[in-house]
């Protein structure tokens, strides 16, 4: 059983949430300020966070940066839910390692469809299975990512997004495949956060992130850039 940690000052939207999630067949853990959640989350080590930002004691940013400094639990998913809406707030959410921005007030049923297609793109698949190209490798059973042999730490998010490029390297992929295999939703008014990710996989790969290549009016590809 997957257990998730809800991290929501506003009582009754904790327990909105944790209602839907132990339906689902989730075990839920409550938190109602910053102080609290980063406890219950450096200790409990949950499958998943759903986490606000505007949190009493220690805000969620924060929280989110002190759960990502620590190794043993730097690669928990994280959905951040908040009432900010504006589009710099999602990017800046995104940026941060986040690996969904969901905005108040919410669906219910689509916040548990993003439970859904986050812990499912974290649980590593049945045996040991490797996967490369040029200098990237996959370890799709422990989700690890390695650049020139060198382990490069990778949200399973940014795993599972490297991974459907990688596989079909050479062939651009269109934006909405990529929201729907990866995300689980392919709607366009999300399509930044997709750009975000792309972003700071670049980042992350520092030289080679010239192999990923925007093609313009499509999505995405992977390829050896040429010399």
């Amino acid at each position: 059983m997957h257990r998730i940690l809800i991290v929501e000052d506003e009582q009754d939207i904790a327990d909105l949430i944790g209602f839907n999630l132990e339906r689902a067949g989730y075990e839920v853990l409550k938190a109602y300020d910053g102080i609290k959640g980063c406890e219950l989350a450096l200790r409990e080590r949950p499958d998943l966070i759903v986490l606000d930002v505007m949190l009493p004691g220690r805000d969620g940013y924060s929280v989110f940066r002190e759960i990502r400094r620590d190794p043993r639990c730097a690669e928990i998913p994280v959905i951040i839910l908040t009432a900010r809406a504006q589009t710099e707030d999602r990017i800046h959410g995104l940026e941060a390692g986040a690996d969904d921005y969901l905005t108040k007030p919410f669906s219910p049923k689509e916040l548990m469809l993003r439970v859904q297609a986050i812990l499912k793109r974290a649980d590593p698949a049945p045996g040991s299975v490797d996967f490369e190209h040029g200098p990237f490798r996959f370890d799709k059973n422990s989700l690890k990512f390695y650049l020139s042999n060198e382990p490069v730490e990778l949200t399973s998010t940014e795993f599972k997004l490297m991974l459907f490029l990688a596989e079909r390297a050479g062939k651009p992929q269109e934006r909405n495949a990529l929201l729907r295999t990866v995300w689980g939703y392919s709607d366009a008014a999300y399509s930044r956060t997709l750009d975000t990710h792309m972003k700071r996989l670049r980042q992350k790969l520092g030289t080679y992130g010239a192999w990923v290549h925007t093609i313009r009016g499509i999505g995405y590809s992977i390829a050896q850039p040429e010399e």
